[in-house]
């Protein structure tokens, strides 16, 4: 059974899931509207990330007792300056998700809840990856100025991204 305050705060995490749904669409749409399909592509595959992760966290708050309460998703950005604006502002939400999945494990930590505690440390070793594939695009763009040849190279890599679901149905 979940205590109050971690299913209050697991409810916050299932909504700012949906939020970077929400925004990393938004993203793939801009990004779709200036002739980037690879890197629209990018986004769409971060999209549905986020909607897993928002589910796993749904089941997670179901399975132990809790309920999921949804509240309304807040306003995402939906205009950028060029493909380098838009990855250097999913570097800032991605470490923004990273503090908010640690403020969850550090309450886990104070209420002692050890079954929320390991259900947590994927999404722990989840942002580390997250934040470095981020990173790792955004020193390319930076290399070749956000521009040109490389930037429709880095395009066409983009394109080959696919989803695969971290978390398959249970049989």
């Amino acid at each position: 059974m979940l205590r109050k305050t971690i299913e209050v705060a697991l409810n916050k995490q299932i909504n700012a899931e949906f939020h970077s749904a929400y925004l990393y669409l938004s993203m793939s749409s801009y990004l779709q509207s200036i002739g980037m399909a690879g890197c629209a592509n990018w986004m769409k595959v971060q999209y549905q990330e986020e909607l897993a992760h928002a589910t796993r966290f749904f089941d997670y708050v179901v399975e132990r007792g809790g309920r999921v309460q949804l509240s309304p998703i807040n306003e995402v950005i939906v205009d950028f300056k060029n493909v380098l604006d838009v990855f250097e502002e999913t570097l800032r939400h991605e470490v923004t998700v990273t503090g908010l999945i640690n403020n969850l494990m550090d309450i886990c930590i104070n209420e002692s809840d050890h079954a929320s505690k390991s259900f947590l440390q994927w999404f722990v070793d989840e942002q580390v990856e997250e934040e470095a594939n981020v990173e790792q695009i955004l020193n390319n763009l930076k290399l070749i100025n956000g521009e040109g040849q490389g930037l429709l190279m880095m395009d066409r890599e983009m394109q080959s991204r696919v989803f695969v679901n971290p978390f398959p149905a249970k049989a």
